[in-house]
């Protein structure tokens, strides 16, 4: 069941984030993720909107929306990756904004595929001095047809 997040505690959606990206991003060396942690605790979750997939009172996947356009975190638990709960979450934020936007890296060919499978099209490419990896800048519009 998805839900708007307005929990002060963080730890349920920092625990799957440090899993789900570390995991989606092998190519990194998880160490930046575990440095990263603080900068999504302290900045990035408290400043977006947040909404949760839960399952029997677990977190099982959620979705950040920061400036009401910019898709800052979509993280699905590992052991239910491919159920659907991904694609349910951005057909959820698509019904609350009319212009979505992220960055996900190159590398990341799962994650660019799901993103091009709901309708993001990739505008343009960047790249990101902390792990020296490109990345591709993806938006999707309501009003564009796919």
């Amino acid at each position: 069941m998805i839900r708007k997040w307005q929990s002060e505690n963080t730890a349920p959606l920092l625990s799957l984030w440090l899993e789900s990206t570390t995991d989606a991003h092998p190519f990194i060396d998880p160490q930046y993720w575990i440095e990263s942690e603080t900068l999504v605790r302290d900045a990035y979750l408290p400043s977006a909107e947040t909404w949760v997939w839960e399952e029997e009172d677990e977190v099982r996947g959620f979705i950040s929306v920061m400036q009401s356009q910019f898709i800052g975190a979509l993280f699905v638990a590992t052991a239910h990756m491919g159920k659907g709960i991904g694609h349910a979450l951005i057909h959820h934020v698509q019904q609350h904004y009319p212009y979505l936007s992220l960055e996900v890296y190159q590398k990341n060919s799962r994650a660019v595929n799901f993103y091009h499978a709901q309708g993001f099209r990739i505008e343009d490419s960047a790249w990101q001095e902390e792990t020296q990896h490109p990345t591709w800048i993806m938006s999707w519009q309501a009003d564009q047809t796919p």
